[in-house]
This record gives C-alpha cells, structure tokens and sequence, in this order.
C-alpha cells in the first residue's frame, strides 16, 4: 500500500520517517476521512506508541510522518531468533498491551498488530502506525471493495476477519497471536491467508504449551484467553498486560540486539566494561580503579561498530556477585570486561579479562605490572586488545590512538578521578568537595580540558540545587564549559552544559536548542545531553517531543535512576501524573536513597489527589537529605495544600533561619505561598525570582503547582517576559 523513506524533517532537524501511500488510494480513501481519522490517532501520547508527527496530502498523495527509530521490528528479529527467551516474550508484549490499554481508553483500535507494527527501539517495544488501518478504511470499507485487505489474516480476530464491528478485544487477540508467535515460532492458526482465516472461524485456539514446554500453564491458559473466538471471553489490553507480568518476572534492560557476529567474530559488536575491583592495601584508592573504568569506557567510545555500555549502567554491578552471563542477558551484550587494579606507591598492578558472555569463553586475558606513570599506557593496550579480539573497526582515519590522556601531570589526572567519583554520588556535599578537587587539578594543570569539563558540570548541579546562588552558579558553568571546548573539542560533557545554562540562567530558548541538537549530534549516545534536552522541551510544553528524548536517555543508560526518575518528572509536567507516578516508583527500585526522586514523586501523588502519600514522600525525601533546602520546600507546599496549614508555615520559618547562611530561590517560597492561598504574596516572590534568575522561574509555564495563579494578569506578564507559554 506505501513506500517508507528516511527523510530528514528540516524544521527540526531530525530524522523521520515518512509514508508515501500509493496515488490510486486517494481517490478511493476519500483524503478528508482520512486525515480525520490519523489526527485522532497522532494525539496518542504513550512511552511504548511511536508518535505520528504529522500528516497530508500532497498532489494526491496521502502521506504521514513518525520518528525515525534506530532499532529493529519484532519481525526483523524473529526471523532472525526464531523464537524469544520467554521473559523476553512477555516484556514485549506487557509493553505493547499497556499501549493498547492507553489507546483503548481513548476511543482507538489498532486494527493490525502484528510484528512488523512492534519496532524494538533499543530499550523498549514500541507500537507503529496506530489508528492507520481505521484510517485506510475510512471509506466504509472502500478498500476492502476493490481489492485491498485492511489488516493482516494471520493475526486477525474471528470478528475482523467476518467484517464485523470491531473493539479494543480484537487488538487483544492480535497481540495474542504475536504473542504465541514469539514463544512457538509461527502464528497459532499458521500465516497463511485463506487458511489461517478459517480456522480461526472453525477451531478453538490451540495451546501453546504444546508446542513449547518450558511455557508455564498459567501463561498457556492466559494466553488461551486472548485468543479466544468469542470477544466476551477476552479482558482488556490493560488486564492483558497485568496478568502477563503476574507470570513471570519481565527482564530488565534493552530489548533490541543487534545481528550477531559471523563465526569469525567480525562484524557489529557490544560490551559491557564492569567496574574493576580495587585491590590496593588502601581502600580509599578506589577512584583509581573506578577511573580506570571510566577511562577504558570512553576509549572504547570511540570505536565504530562497537556499542558500549553507559556508566551508570555498567556502576550498577559495582560490588555486586556477578554472573556474566545474566548480566549479558540483561544488558544484550556480547562481551564483558572486568578487571582489578592494585596500587601501591609507585606500583601498578591491572588484570583485566575480555568474555563472550553467551559461552562464558575468555576472548583474552592479561596482567599488567608497571609503574603508575604509565596508567595511560595500559589503557591503551587494553583498549587495543579489545578492538582486535571483537574485530570492529577504529572510528574514522585516527587509528593511532585509543586513550588520548588530556594531561601529562599524574597528580591532576589523580585529583581529577576522585572529583568524578564525588561528582557521581550527586549529594551537595560530595559536589562541593569535587569541585575543589578540579580546582586543585586545574592549578596543577591549568589546560586540562577535562578538569575544566568537571568544574562546569559541578556548577551546573550545584546551581540545579540551589546550593549557590543562579548568578555564580551558571556564568561560572559556562565559563568552565566554554574553556574545555576550546581546549579540546570533542570534550562530550561539556557543550550539552552550555545547553543548559542557556535554558536554565539565560532563558534563550532558541540558543539553548541549538546547542542541544548540536551536542546530540557531536555525542548522540551522551544519555545526560537526552535527558537535559528532554528537560528543555518539557519547559516549552512540547510534551511528546520530551518523552521522546527521556526515553531516549533511559534507552542508552537504562539502569540509571536519575534518566528514569528524569522520565517521571517529564510525564508530571506533561500532566500524565499516573504515569509519572509509576515511572518514579520504577527509579526508585532502581535507588531508593535519592531523594530527588522522592521530590518528584511527592509532585505527581499530589497533583493525582493522593495528599497523604505525597507529603509522606517529602518526608522520606527530607530523612533523606535534611540539611537541603529543596526538600523542606517540598514538604511544605505539601503540607499546605493538604489542609495542615501550621505544620507548612513551620517549615516556611525554617526555611527562612536558612536564608542567613545560603542561597534561597524565591520561586520556592512562592510556591508554598501559592498552597497557603496567598496569591499576592506568591506573585511578589516570583518577580524577586525574575530579578535573581533562579533556574526554576524556566518552570513556570509547565509547572502545576502554580495553577491557582494562571488567570493573574500579573502571571501572564511574567510568563511573556520568560517568552514562555502556560498561561
């Protein structure tokens, strides 16, 4: 029926995709009908629905647009696997199930899930071209009339296939023939057109557990269910999805792979660099290991074909037993590197270890004795070890080297690894303290583009915090971003910061999304330039785009619980706060001690009505952190809104004795004052804070807590000095 291109979209500068339908369906269609039909379908907004961008017709040629994703269709990889590992299985179609549920609610039927429809976009299952099938066959069945079959009859129901009526029971039944495909190899009633399509009618649905015997009776007889002939047999897509993870536990992780390697190991690969264990006498050396990781990580960055995994991801292990092959499941990679560091004095001990994680083989294996000062050295080697046992290649004509040390001074390059390893812990003390370890690294080594990158990620956080003032927190970030750029250009952190400081201090919005799409494109598997630019599009009330660009972050670094707690907070400013409240509740299985977390879960309970339980959630996030301003301001706008008006007031006097020892924003004294009732006084703290430029005056067009004040003439002059929208 259409031809799908890649297109580049040049308004936004993205890539998309874009589908030509054949020029005889026009006239059949009817264009009117069905440009109604995709523009109720491009309202759904889902985690696990791949958007429609947008839609027309062009000189009689019916087209629409969705994004370009990078991965591959469930079909591409059952005809490459053949069947799927069931938690695999089940996670797939959990996820397509719980979109379907979301469009179900909405009034939309698919109408033609099949494996083609369901893209693996690295970490989740997505569902494509929702609402097409209703849309193609707008004409009251016009197509069907001459020729053309709208849906495809090995998934088909009973009803769809007779030409009845159909409802959101007939995408259940789709999605269970996708399903027993995935867990037996081939649709229940075969693929088969006329075939398949009488025995649907004829049969009761075959069990699955007959054809596949590791498959549990709950989930035969779950699956049974979906495919039953009756639609009044089946339960929703949302009960569909419960029921399918009350059999097994889904796996965690990305769900797309790439192809795997040839018997010659060449080709695309993926690996894994676990933390190396720190062996020293002295325990305190440990930011020598973890920087050796770090290290080894971005070396390996820099090889094309090879995906490796995210920081945060692979620092989950730290510490933990590992079983390589369970961490090669989880994570879809081919290869692990572990490895162990033992520093005394001068002395440098490193063992490392490459394995294919699928036969538990060493790919290669080696102990390194040198001296401290040839760190880089080693690196380098195992680096080099690397790219010859996977076989990929070396990214573009530099080949000569892999670790590029950004300085010659072992004591700034000493200093800078324990003010990344303080930096990761994201507490206000711990980033003080590296911070002045960069200071010291920088006095060693004042053109050390990466210490200069540390300090302006340091600022940038500090300020997000508010634990230093917005006019010394930002400028100083983009001076020190500024600086590593200049030194070194392919410094990744730092042109995303400068990003953010033109979206948090400068407010301008058009610099800051350049310079967003420039980093993005400089670094595209930075997840930390994903989740900042999803930020950015949140603040501008471009919801989908957010989402899109969240999910993208958590894709690339999908066990870090600040990308998936980012995700929550972006579903809570896109007001889908039962969402959000899931998402955190997710991040937080993740890392139960962030208290950020706790803070935007907080937001969601409250603005869902479940008062109690977000106040409650302050509470945990100020045990968490009680020395922090942001956290008490929380609890007492909670506090407020819940009707406990004096406990609010409490916290607001505290927050005060504060104000005499550190930076205060205004915006959060503004926003207790919006629960308290006292719009006046809100409305006067806000302008304080235009003057101060606290970051999170950005907020003010999305954030729901300020919606008591939308209807001010005093807000919307506010918001139009911002350049911002919400009111």
């Amino acid at each position: 029926m259409a031809t799908v291109y890649l297109a580049e979209d040049l308004k936004h500068r993205r890539r998309v995709a874009l589908k030509l339908f054949h020029p005889e369906l026009a006239a059949t269609l009817g264009p009117e009908r069905f440009q109604r039909e995709v523009e109720i379908a491009a309202r759904l907004s889902h985690p696990h629905i791949l958007m429609l961008f947008d839609s027309g017709d062009a000189d009689g040629i019916l087209y629409y647009v969705m994004p370009f994703v990078s991965g591959e269709s469930l079909r591409a990889r059952l005809a490459r696997e053949g069947t799927l590992a069931i938690p695999v299985a089940i996670r797939i179609a959990a996820d397509v199930a719980s979109a379907l549920g979301y469009a179900h609610a909405q009034g939309i039927v698919h109408r033609d899930i099949k494996p083609e429809n369901v893209m693996l976009h690295e970490g989740e299952a997505m569902v494509a071209d929702f609402g097409i099938a209703k849309a193609l066959d707008a004409g009251g069945g016009a197509l069907t009339r001459t020729g053309w079959i709208v849906g495809t009859p090995a998934y088909m129901s009973p009803e769809q296939a007779a030409g009845d009526v159909v409802d959101g029971r007939s995408d259940v039944y789709s999605l269970g023939c996708v399903l027993f495909e995935m867990l037996a190899g081939a649709p229940p009633f075969g693929a088969e057109p006329l075939p398949s399509l009488a025995r649907r009618l004829a049969e009761p649905p075959p069990s699955v557990r007959a054809r596949r015997e590791d498959v549990s009776e709950t989930l035969d007889r779950t699956l049974r269910a979906a495919l039953a002939r009756d639609p009044a047999a089946r339960c929703t897509a949302a009960d569909f999805a419960a029921a399918l993870r009350d059999t097994v536990t889904p796996v965690p992780g990305p769900l797309s792979v790439q192809a795997p390697p040839d018997a010659t190991g060449a080709g695309s690969g993926s690996i894994v660099v676990l933390p190396f264990a720190n062996l020293s006498p002295d325990p305190d050396t440990e930011y020598f290991s973890d920087g050796m990781t770090d290290e080894l990580i971005n070396a390996l960055t820099r090889v094309e074909g090879l995906r490796v995994v995210s920081r945060t991801t692979a620092f989950a292990f730290k510490g933990k037993p590992q079983d390589i092959r369970a961490i090669g499941a989880q994570l879809n990679v081919r290869a692990a590197l572990e490895g162990s560091v033992r520093k005394a004095g001068r002395r440098l001990r490193v063992s490392a270890q490459l394995t294919d994680v699928a036969t538990g083989y060493q790919h290669w294996s080696e102990t390194f004795d040198r001296d401290v000062e040839d760190v880089f050295a080693i690196q380098e080697e195992i680096s080099r070890a690397i790219v010859s046992a996977l076989r990929v290649r070396l990214l573009g004509p530099d080949v000569t080297r892999l670790v590029r040390p950004a300085t010659d001074d072992l004591e700034a390059y000493t200093l800078y690894l324990k003010g990344r390893q303080l930096w990761n812990r994201r507490t206000e003390e711990t980033l003080r303290i590296g911070l002045r370890h960069f200071e010291r690294a920088l006095e060693r080594d004042p053109n050390y583009a990466m210490a200069h990158a540390g300090l302006a990620d340091s600022y940038c956080i500090l300020g997000f915090y508010t634990a230093l003032p917005p006019t010394e927190a930002f400028p100083r970030a983009r001076e020190a971003a500024l600086r590593a750029l200049e030194l070194d250009p392919k410094v990744t952190e730092a042109r995303p910061t400068l990003a953010y400081v033109s979206m948090y201090h400068a407010w301008d919005w058009a610099e800051a999304e350049r310079e967003f799409q420039v980093a993005i494109r400089a670094s595209p598997g930075y997840a930390t330039a994903h989740q900042w630019y999803g930020n950015f599009l949140a603040i501008l009330g471009r919801s989908d785009e957010s989402q899109m660009e969240f999910t993208k972050a958590v894709d690339l670094d999908p066990l870090s619980p600040i990308k998936a707690a980012a995700l929550g907070w972006g579903l809570y400013f896109g007001r889908r706060y039962a969402e959000a409240i899931a998402q955190c509740r997710r991040a937080l299985e993740l890392d139960p001690s962030m208290s950020v977390t706790h803070l935007w879960l907080g937001q969601a309970l409250g603005q869902a009505g479940r008062l109690d339980e977000a106040v409650a959630t302050y509470e945990a996030a100020v045990r968490l952190a009680p020395k922090e301003p942001l956290g008490i301001a929380f609890l007492a706008h909670g506090l407020a809104v819940a009707g406990a008006a004096d406990a609010a007031r409490a916290r607001l006097a505290e927050l005060e004795t504060m104000r005499t020892e550190r930076y205060l924003s205004a915006y959060d004294l503004a926003v207790i004052h919006v629960g308290l009732g006292e719009l006046d006084v809100a409305l006067a703290l806000l302008e304080r804070g235009l003057g101060e430029r606290t970051h999170w005056m950005a907020l003010s067009g999305v954030d729901p807590r300020l919606d008591p004040l939308r209807s001010r003439p005093a807000f919307r002059r506010l918001l139009a000095t911002l350049r911002l929208g919400g009111s």
